[in-house]
């Protein structure tokens, strides 16, 4: 649900903000915020999806009160900066959260060497975010809101695809061939 959140949040509030109140906008994204929050609470969802909505909940509340659109746009950074801590400190803890995810995803039985290569898959994936993040910044005080717009939501996707596009080229080609 957050995800669906995330991806409209930015191309619609600028749609919004062009027809109606700034405050009444924000009022109304503060709601959907609590509203799904309440939904994520029932459902017992993961700890990540209440530090979203969190984030989503703070940063409106400034704006409503500060009446600013760039609080607004530091929104998808501050949820970037999540998922960069998170996978950080996977990373760091060596907790394998890229393996955890392919084994739920993935049916197949992985070899050793694939397993190897996706247990050290989390800081690839920190530094990939925090880069992601850094362009977030760049653009919040340098390109047009549409710009804005389109790289926080269309575009996450588009570069978690290259990405993701990346790391199973450069596994297969590369890394995996080398440590079998």
């Amino acid at each position: 649900m957050s995800s669906v959140l995330t991806l409209l949040f930015a191309p619609s509030f600028l749609l919004l903000i062009h027809y109606f109140d700034f405050k009444k906008i924000v009022l109304t994204y503060i709601v959907i915020s609590l509203v799904v929050l309440i939904y994520a609470f029932k459902q017992k969802k993961k700890i990540e999806d209440f530090v979203i909505l969190g984030i989503y909940l703070v940063l409106l509340s400034i704006s409503y009160f500060y009446v600013s659109l760039e609080t607004i746009k530091f929104i998808p950074v501050f949820t970037s900066m999540a998922f960069f801590t998170i996978f950080a400190e996977s990373a760091i803890k060596k907790r394998g959260l890229i393996y955890k995810f392919t084994q739920k995803f993935y049916k197949k039985e992985l070899s050793e060497a694939e397993s190897r290569f996706l247990k050290s898959g989390d800081a690839y994936w920190a530094f990939s975010i925090l880069l992601y993040a850094v362009v977030q910044v760049v653009l919040v005080f340098s390109a047009s809101d549409a710009v804005w717009a389109l790289y926080s939501s269309v575009g996450w996707y588009i570069y978690f695809g290259l990405i993701l596009g990346m790391q199973i080229i450069y596994g297969r080609v590369y890394a995996i061939k080398m440590s079998s």
